[in-house]
């Protein structure tokens, strides 16, 4: 297919002349949707439905809430099974054009209807090259621009057929994929030293407080032990929403969140900036949602404007992390409160009206002794993976359109 030069997403004059423009028509074997297939929340087998909200960036499988298919509706689809060197593709935001290299699958899966699945051609596109190029920012904009659709903007299986693609020899591809797989092995390996630091945080809080909870479902509370108002232990902040006008995306004033669309694990990331200072959560505030999902937690790690969607919670003593893995084990599953009542949306009363375990003071200051300092390595962890997630996607234009030459670079590539 021929390419038009004048809709590239970047300069075709920065390309080396070794390398080729492609089409990701003519460089993949095959480009499919999922389909339509009713799905359970509970499993049974192992066959699931992976969708936008299941993919990440890069390699990795993103945590989420999976949904589950009979295996009678997997075998009727069983031709758009999932399998290894695969590239997903979003179809719809957020953003459209979102990729994920499937390196392995570790459950058999098929997508929905609003995830494309590209089939590269081993003999001239190599996969993971391919899936950070469709992430990177001059492409996430492209296939914003070619969205179309009345009620929500998607891309269409035939439309991205006609995406372009710088298309360096398989070795060039190879290495520049080494070089951002790099910074990726590196997060990951920090994300899995989190994971760790979590569990052990959540292990020791169960294990100090997990056989009495703030709902008296003991029957009688150890000596000592109380269990008060959430506003009795803290101070709490009720998020309200400026006027729009004041929101700006160049970094002008502080960071906002109007709930918890930016969250991340642990902290939210920031891409939204509010000129007006009204409602703030100081740095390490537990940010707390009070819309649905109800009871979704982060940590604030520097001075934020929340709005309506959201809550700020400090404690009055001090213990913040006490207080985190409390609500944390209060609200593992989002939307409920007290005694398993839904809610989806919950007013300043009823979050100071949570009920809120208080063990003595003694016992409290020892988990914070214990507690602390992981949260602490915690933030470290998280802040070193902020900075390699920056540095790749600096890097990551660069490396696809050869304005950084990687070819004389001396990296193991897998390549035979």
């Amino acid at each position: 297919m021929q390419v038009d030069t004048d809709l590239l997403p970047f300069s075709a004059d920065t390309i080396p002349p070794s390398w080729k423009i492609a089409v990701l028509g003519d460089v993949c074997s095959e480009i499919t949707d999922g389909d339509w297939i009713e799905t359970k929340d509970q499993g049974g087998n192992d066959y699931r439905l992976l969708q936008i909200s299941n993919i990440g960036v890069g390699v990795f499988v993103e945590t989420g809430k999976y949904r589950y298919v009979t295996q009678e509706a997997f075998d009727r689809l069983r031709c758009k099974e999932i399998v290894s060197g695969q590239i997903l593709v979003a179809r719809m935001p957020d953003p459209i054009g979102r990729a994920w290299y499937v390196q392995s699958m570790p459950f058999r899966s098929i997508t929905a209807v609003d995830v494309a699945i590209l089939t590269p051609n081993p003999s001239i596109l190599d996969g993971k090259y391919c899936s950070y190029y469709l992430n990177s920012p001059q492409n996430l904009a492209y296939a914003q621009s070619r969205a179309s659709g009345t009620t929500r903007l998607r891309i269409t299986r035939r439309d991205l057929g006609t995406f372009p693609i710088p298309l360096p020899p398989l070795s060039i591809q190879r290495k520049v994929a080494a070089l951002l797989s790099a910074y990726d092995d590196l997060i990951k390996v920090n994300t899995r030293r989190i994971r760790i630091l979590e569990q052990m945080a959540q292990a020791v809080y169960r294990e100090w407080f997990g056989s009495v909870d703030a709902r008296g479902r003991a029957a009688s509370l150890p000596g000592g032990w109380l269990v008060v108002k959430l506003g009795d232990a803290c101070n709490i902040v009720m998020g309200q929403s400026p006027e729009s006008k004041y929101y700006n995306e160049n970094g002008e004033g502080l960071p906002f969140h109007q709930g918890v669309t930016n969250f991340g694990d642990r902290y939210p990331t920031d891409r939204v900036f509010c000129t007006v200072e009204n409602r703030i959560a100081e740095k390490g505030d537990i940010l707390f949602s009070v819309r649905a999902p109800v009871g979704r937690l982060n940590i604030a790690n520097k001075r934020i404007v929340i709005g309506r969607g959201l809550s700020a919670i400090r404690s009055k003593t001090g213990n913040q992390t006490f207080v985190f893995q409390q609500l944390k084990e209060q609200f593992q599953e989002e939307d409920t409160m007290g005694g398993g009542t839904i809610f989806k949306s919950v007013t300043k009363d009823d979050v100071l009206g949570i009920k809120f375990l208080l063990p003595p003071k003694e016992l409290i200051a020892k988990f914070e002794d214990f507690a602390t300092p992981t949260f602490r390595e915690l933030e470290i962890l998280t802040a070193k993976n902020a900075n390699l997630r920056r540095t790749r996607d600096l890097l990551l234009p660069r490396l696809v359109s050869g304005e950084i030459d990687v070819s004389e670079i001396k990296i193991v590539t897998g390549e035979r």
